[in-house]
């Protein structure tokens, strides 16, 4: 498989790359962002449902936690290839530039859904004592380690995903430099699937020692994996090493994978075979969901690329904000149809109106910097 087939469109100007990206004929790069594939941002609103399906208690939808897995595939894919990408044009990578981009898309929107949850949640729960107390721990992105061993934040239980991925997003960009470094030309791959494996390891490992399903489960050191896994995509994307063609003349094959994650449903909280096997195929699934989407064509892209999903899935990051406290306060008094339906609705309106507000502002932010006194254009957030 071509390493840049995953994105769609022409190179934007010849001899402007290193050969490594010259070869690829329908790679798209223009400032480091990826040309927008319709697709993934289905993939997104795939993942939002099952999440939502989840917190809602919906029955056959036990196991619909592994939603979570998928973002954390995804991401690790997006940011790798965005990072690889970088280094390839420029010989580097800004950290700077990474973290500040990251701040913008992902702080603005948090800020304000934690703000709201601070002035409404002591009205809708009065009971509450540790609304503000949850509020800080999730915007100082410590809710992983705090719901695992310390069971805050309570109600904003949700926040423990975007934890995880703070911490990768901080401990990646460096270590992938170090990676890139001690790395022979085309082999990157190789560390980053020892990672994925070790990760894996580390999981299983503390299933061994007994320890809780909620304490393994909430970490990022224990939950690393996905993101990861994302990162060997992007890595041997771009570097394609020989067995590449090998695996796509077998593609077909691995088309079972994602047919699989529907019996996992039945996976309940607290069976540690989620732990120790589940997670990994819901990350194979992902990956081979990504390349499949990536084609530009094809039934897994025509599915993924429906209107609506990729409609939920641009506002993805926003209702997942929003969500949580939505579904725990309907499903108090709701069965699970209506709070599904009515959740989804509610949680939908409220990121879409963070996001033509706040998140639009942040984003302007984010990719108006000045290059020779000129604003450079708008690209879709990776």
């Amino acid at each position: 498989m071509s390493a840049c087939s995953i994105f769609h469109g022409v190179c934007s100007w010849p001899g402007a790359y290193p050969p490594a990206l010259e070869r690829c004929p329908v790679l798209v790069v223009k400032d480091f962002k990826l040309h927008y594939n319709p697709a993934l941002d289905g993939l997104r609103g795939v993942a939002i449902l099952l999440v939502i399906l989840s917190h809602s208690h919906a029955p056959l939808f036990d196991g619909a936690f592994f939603g979570v897995d998928l973002f954390f595939v995804l991401s690790g894919y997006l940011i790798t290839s965005l990072l690889l990408m970088e280094n390839e044009s420029e010989g580097r990578i800004g950290f700077w530039r990474f973290y500040r981009r990251r701040f913008y898309r992902l702080m603005p929107a948090l800020a304000l859904f934690l703000g709201a949850y601070c002035i409404f949640a002591p009205l809708l729960w009065p009971d509450l004592n540790d609304i503000y107390t949850d509020a800080l721990v999730s915007i100082l992105y410590l809710a992983d380690y705090g719901i695992a061993f310390f069971d805050s934040p309570d109600t904003l239980l949700h926040m423990w995903s975007l934890s995880v991925e703070e911490h990768f997003y901080l401990i990646w960009p460096p270590l992938l430099v170090l990676l890139l470094r001690f790395s022979k030309p085309g082999r990157l791959w190789r560390p980053i699937a020892l990672l994925w494996a070790l990760s894996w390891l580390w999981r299983v490992y503390w299933v061994d020692q007994g320890q809780h399903f909620y304490e393994i489960f909430f970490r990022f050191d224990t939950r690393a994996s996905g993101l990861f896994a994302g990162a060997l995509l992007a890595a041997v994307m771009i570097e394609r090493p020989d067995f590449i063609a090998a695996l796509k003349a077998r593609m077909h094959h691995a088309m079972w994978v994602p047919l699989a994650v529907p019996l996992l449903m039945a996976l309940q909280w607290d069976n540690q075979d989620a732990m120790v096997w589940g997670i990994t195929v819901v990350e194979c699934a992902a990956v081979v969901l990504l390349v499949a989407a990536s084609q530009g064509s094809g039934l897994v892209f025509d599915m993924l690329s429906s209107p609506s999903l990729v409609k939920l899935g641009r506002l993805s990051y926003g209702v997942y904000l929003w969500h949580y406290p939505v579904v725990r306060y309907l499903r108090a008094d709701f069965s699970w149809p209506v709070v599904v339906a009515l959740g989804l609705a509610i949680s939908v309106a409220l990121s879409a109106l963070s996001f033509y507000t706040i998140e639009r502002w942040a984003l302007r932010m984010r990719d108006g910097e000045r290059k020779g006194g000129e604003r450079q254009p708008q690209a879709q957030p990776a």
